[in-house]
């Protein structure tokens, strides 16, 4: 039998009488890479939030196996700590990790994302771009068994989009690890994942193999992948 590290049973949530979130079904094979797409408020952001805890679904069963790292789609850098201490927020929440060691990460991550030497900038003095990428150093310092990534591209230009995708595919090859990205650039997401969902409306409308997206059964489905009404 397949070795979970995502499963969503009959997931349901609401916000006051608004549905937003009803009987959604998901299963991530460890070590998988899940793309989620949809049209704007169809839930995507909401259903990475329950993933990562941060919402509590009214209805449902969610089982994730180990730890959880996550890239905020506005990066949500604190604007009052330079760079290192940002990316090294999740390891000293954590505790039990040596002053030398929480160093020597941060300092190997913001390597690995291109940004050796910009420790002690601020976030006010990064580029959008660069924002995303202390983001992911801070989502994956830690060496999470899962990491979420909401709209890691979100605003940024085709070249810097196709960095920060060379980067998640660069980190999930050396890691091993699960990860599930919701974006709104299909092509990107579909070269990046092995499997897409589409949300609609509340509910996973199709899951399949991303390389089937673009030929897939449903013409909603199809039409939103080519771009086509």
């Amino acid at each position: 039998m397949e070795a979970l590290a995502i499963e969503l049973v009959g997931v349901g949530k609401r916000f006051g009488a608004r549905t937003v979130l009803a009987g959604v079904d998901l299963r991530v094979p460890r070590g998988g890479r899940l793309g989620v797409i949809g049209p704007a408020t169809a839930g995507k952001s909401v259903l990475l939030k329950i993933i990562a805890g941060l919402h509590h679904p009214e209805a449902g069963l969610v089982r994730v196996a180990g730890r959880i790292g996550m890239l905020f789609q506005n990066c949500a850098l604190f604007d009052f700590l330079n760079v290192a201490d940002n990316v090294a927020f999740p390891l000293v929440h954590e505790g039990g990790v040596p002053d030398h060691e929480i160093a020597a990460r941060v300092t190997a991550r913001l390597r690995a994302v291109g940004l050796a030497g910009s420790e002690h900038k601020l976030p006010a003095e990064l580029s959008g771009g660069m924002k995303k990428r202390v983001g992911l150093a801070r989502a994956t310092v830690a060496s999470p068994d899962v990491v979420l990534y909401d709209e890691p591209t979100a605003g940024l230009d085709p070249v810097t989009t196709a960095k920060i995708y060379q980067l998640l595919c660069a980190d999930h090859d050396a890691s091993g690890g699960t990860a599930v990205v919701v974006s709104s650039d299909v092509e990107a997401v579909a070269a990046f994942a092995d499997t897409i969902a589409f949300v609609d409306s509340g509910g996973v409308r199709w899951v399949g193999p991303a390389a089937e997206l673009c030929d897939a059964d449903d013409d909603v489905v199809r039409g939103f992948a080519r771009g086509t009404p």
